[in-house]
């Protein structure tokens, strides 16, 4: 039964923190408690290198991540050094991105989707497609995900080329 808690309060610290920060899988089963914890306290805000571009990206921590983070926190008891997401397998000190991945297929047949479209990338992909419907703002959502380009996100986020153009050509200027 405590296994099963521990692990019902990772995956909720999983889940908000994978939707707030819009990491690749790779970046965010690599976080360390000191990523995300200053001073015992879970900041609002986060910064990473992304392993992809070796660029920093900042991110969010909304008040109900950090309150499962904090959870989590207690429950693991790791130091700031440790991994957030450890593994129980002695080959890794934290989640691979295939564990990872199982997790979040194991969470989209708990609520009864197509498990094939679905994934870690619709976790990274879902916060920033809000931001984009509600503000129409290419550059901040450039920023937000660690695109070089503004082509990148356009195509990352699916919108049209016209919709895009003239969206850019409002934001820009």
């Amino acid at each position: 039964m405590r296994l099963q808690l521990g692990r019902r309060t990772r995956d909720l610290a999983l889940f908000n923190l994978a939707i707030d920060s819009k990491l690749r899988a790779c970046d965010l089963v690599k976080l360390r408690v000191a990523d995300v914890a200053h001073a015992g306290a879970i900041g609002s805000r986060a910064v990473v290198l992304q392993q992809k571009t070796g660029r920093p990206v900042q991110f969010e921590i909304t008040q109900l991540t950090r309150e499962s983070l904090t959870a989590w926190i207690a429950a693991a008891g790791p130091r700031a050094s440790d991994f957030l997401f450890p593994t129980r397998l002695h080959a890794s000190p934290h989640l691979s991105t295939r564990q990872y991945a199982r997790i979040v297929h194991g969470w989209i047949d708990a609520i009864g989707l197509e498990g094939g479209s679905y994934g870690t990338h619709t976790m990274r992909r879902t916060k920033a497609s809000l931001i984009y419907r509600r503000t129409r703002n290419l550059r901040a959502l450039q920023l937000l995900l660690g695109h070089t380009k503004l082509e990148s996100t356009v195509r990352y986020l699916g919108i049209e080329v016209d919709d895009a153009l003239e969206i850019a050509e409002q934001t820009e200027g």
